[in-house]
């Protein structure tokens, strides 16, 4: 089993910084993927994905102004997040691509409970 771990949101004004960190731990042979989701009304949508090695992808809306980093030896990811809006707001997820057993090559994916992040003047 795999556990996902989120952590750093909060209340913030407009233009304010947040920085998110997930951490995955448990059986866990190589991580492939890595990326932050968020959901404020209906649809998940992403918002920065980085591979294993560290070619990164955002959503337009947040582009030049969250950046995603991991660091492989802690199976860990972040997003620092600047210049903070209130369409921010949301709950935001961390989901990790793992293979799991190191003898075949069959992905999982896992998804942590959620950090609220609210951006309020």
């Amino acid at each position: 089993q795999v556990q996902v771990v989120e952590s750093g949101g909060g209340l913030v004004q407009p233009g304010g910084s947040l920085r998110l960190s997930c951490a995955a731990s448990g059986s866990i042979s190589s991580i492939n993927a890595m990326a932050w989701y968020r959901q404020a009304r209906g649809q998940r949508e992403l918002v920065a994905r980085i591979t294993y090695d560290g070619i990164t992808d955002y959503a337009k809306s947040v582009k030049g102004r969250f950046t995603i980093s991991r660091d492989n030896a802690k199976n860990a990811v972040y997003v620092q997040m600047n210049s903070l809006k209130p369409e921010d707001t949301a709950m935001y997820y961390c989901y990790v691509r793992t293979y799991i057993d190191p003898h075949d090559e069959i992905l999982y994916d896992y998804w942590g409970q959620g950090t609220q992040v609210t951006v309020v003047p």
